[in-house]
């Protein structure tokens, strides 16, 4: 019973250091009854204790790779891209109904959006139908998107204050960079499936 106490307290040690090395938020839920349930399948006497925590240690590690290896699935699955032109730039979409909506119309096909220039420091242009809005009053900076009336995507190379909903981040591109792309005239995005 103490081997077992202290393979699962070791177990639980691995999987804590697995996700923080990982560098990321979100956490790995890995069944700790299952794991007990292992340990006490494996009531072999003839097998040393640590012989039994390196492939049970082994199986955890695979399991949480497998689980790792499906969100990044998944994730890949639903990423949207983004051209201005003929430039792709990457874009840190928001998590909100709008951006969900909007990865639904581009799942069906390319959108593709006429933007014209207005201020001097932003792209304006229709999406052809009304998304989910969020509006907050917000003051964008270049790189911003955001979603302006509904159905107008707006794509700051400058900086303003309204009421948006916020869509996503250019985050490839400083201000000097934006400039470049969207003060030059008129421009034309596409928004895809990546």
């Amino acid at each position: 019973m103490k081997t077992k106490m202290i393979f699962l307290a070791f177990c639980m040690t691995i999987i804590f250091c697995m996700s923080a090395c990982a560098g990321t938020t979100k956490n790995t839920i890995l069944d700790l009854g299952a794991v007990t349930e292992i340990s006490a399948s494996e009531n072999n006497e003839t097998e040393s204790p640590e012989e039994n925590v390196m492939s049970e240690g082994t199986a955890i590690y695979q399991l949480a790779a497998e689980n790792e290896s499906a969100e990044d699935e998944a994730i890949g699955d639903s990423s949207m891209t983004m051209k201005i032109g003929d430039t792709k730039v990457n874009v840190d979409w928001e998590d909100n109904q709008a951006v969900d909506a909007l990865r639904n119309m581009v799942q069906k096909g390319d959108v593709i959006i006429q933007m014209s220039m207005y201020g001097g420091f932003e792209q304006v242009g229709s999406i052809g139908q009304s998304l989910p809005r969020n509006d907050k009053q917000t003051t964008t900076s270049s790189g911003d998107i955001v979603l302006y009336s509904g159905n107008q995507m707006v794509v700051f190379y400058g900086s303003n204050s309204w009421s948006y909903t916020r869509l996503g981040h250019i985050s490839d591109k400083d201000e000097a960079g934006m400039t470049e792309l969207l003060s030059n005239g008129d421009v034309t995005i596409t928004i895809s499936m990546g």
